[in-house]
Formats: C-alpha cells, sequence, structure tokens
C-alpha cells in the first residue's frame, strides 16, 4: 500500500479533539466518552506533549486506586510518543503501530498535529482497498475490465 497517512486522514473525521495536562483524569474521560473515542493527545502551548487514552486510565488511575477527580491528566499520560508524518504510507503506519504496541498514531507536520490514525482507521482502509482490488480483479477476469 502506497498510500500517505495524509490520504487516509483526508478520508475521516479530520476534528482532533486535545487536552490539557493540566485538567483532571475524569474531564479527560468524559471528553473521550462525548467524542467517542479512546484516546487525548495532550496539548500544551499549542505543542505537542504526551497522550491519554483509556489504557492510561485503567492501568495508572483504577487499577492503582487513585482518584480520576483529582488526578492531572499530566501525572499518567503517556510522554515517549511515537508519531509520523503526513507523508509516511499506510503500510509504514501499520507497521509503526505494530511494533511500538499502539493503538493510536500521532500524524505530525513539523511541529503541528494535524490528525491521529487509529488502529481501526488502518483496518478499515487495508479492507476497503483489498476490496476494491478484488472488485477490480473480478471485473477485468470477467471481461469488463475497461482498457
Amino acid at each position: 500500500m502506497k498510500t500517505a497517512a495524509k490520504t487516509l486522514l483526508e478520508h475521516k473525521n479530520r476534528e482532533v479533539w486535545t487536552i490539557s495536562p493540566n485538567v483532571t483524569v475524569l474531564e479527560a474521560i468524559k471528553t473521550m466518552a462525548e467524542n467517542n473515542v479512546g484516546a487525548l493527545p495532550v496539548v500544551e502551548g499549542g505543542k505537542l506533549v504526551g497522550m491519554i487514552s483509556e489504557r492510561d486510565y485503567t492501568r495508572k488511575v483504577m487499577l492503582k486506586g487513585r482518584s480520576s477527580k483529582d488526578t492531572p491528566v499530566g501525572d499518567i499520560m503517556s510522554r515517549d510518543l511515537v508519531t509520523v508524518s503526513p507523508d509516511q504510507s499506510v503500510s509504514e503506519c501499520m507497521s509503526i503501530i505494530t511494533e511500538n504496541r499502539v493503538r493510536h498514531l500521532p500524524v505530525v507536520d513539523g511541529t503541528q498535529l494535524v490528525g491521529i490514525i487509529s488502529i481501526g482507521d488502518l483496518v478499515r482502509w487495508t479492507i476497503a482497498t483489498q476490496r476494491m482490488t478484488i472488485e477490480q480483479l473480478e471485473a477485468y477476469i470477467a471481461g469488463g475490465y475497461p482498457g
């Protein structure tokens, strides 16, 4: 697959919800639930400084007996981020997600966060492109392929 990450972003909801490291984990969880997302980029001063996911919440708050009302996002967010550029291929994104065992991949152009690609986005894109290839091959075999 030679499709670039930016192409995938163009075909999905481009809105990216972000959160500050100073807000509570409870507020982050509410924001995720309201927007039906599993992770949020943490942005401070316009710069991506971390990610918080449902997994961070369960492992770093719930299982440790901390209070989501009192714990700031900055205390539990993932800081060692794996990011991709808009020009990286979907195949590269899939490899990066697999190798790094992450579910959400921030797409960064220079220092600007331009989107998030999830493992679900990559799976949907892969299935759609494979379906299209199969349909084209079937049309070709049946003699209906123009050209």
